[in-house]
């Protein structure tokens, strides 16, 4: 009997240690208040190794780029351009995505995007949208995925 307890252990444990996570990536979103009506809306990623995410600077050819859409809102004014990205970025010139390869800038482990917003008065609301990304290790990439979110400004 112990011997199939264990065989069956075994089998389980293999199994899983194979299974590959279809969504590897944690996201956190939050609205941090700097003064008055601004705000820094903060999307943090945290990667697990050996996945990283790429940036949305990432040139045309490469990987699809991390997108973060922010859905219009009356209330809130966005400040122009994308995100402000911070965590460490790395560099690399990747042959997977052409004969010559393609410069491709990407994250492992964290990487915060920070976007500054401006409510229009004295309100409460929210602000919504999506971060589209992928994720790829040095063997595989899982194809891009879009994540909503929904965050309460006070």
């Amino acid at each position: 009997m112990k011997k199939i307890l264990l065989s069956l252990f075994t089998i389980i444990l293999a199994i899983t240690s194979f299974a590959q996570p279809k969504d590897p990536v944690i996201w956190k979103y939050e609205a941090v208040k700097k003064s008055g009506n601004n705000y820094d809306v903060v999307i943090t990623a945290t990667i697990p190794k050996p996945w990283h995410l790429y940036s949305q600077n990432t040139a045309k050819g490469g990987p699809i780029p991390t997108k973060i859409t922010i859905n219009s809102n009356p209330l809130i004014s966005v400040s122009a351009g994308k995100a402000k990205e911070i965590g460490h970025q790395e560099k690399v010139l990747d042959k997977n995505f052409s004969p010559k390869g393609v410069e491709v800038l990407f994250y492992s482990e964290q990487v915060q995007f920070v976007q500054s917003i401006s409510l229009k008065g004295a309100v409460k609301t929210n602000i919504t949208g999506t971060v589209e990304f992928m994720v790829c290790d040095d063997s595989q990439c899982l194809p891009p995925t879009k994540k909503s979110f929904d965050i309460k400004l006070q």
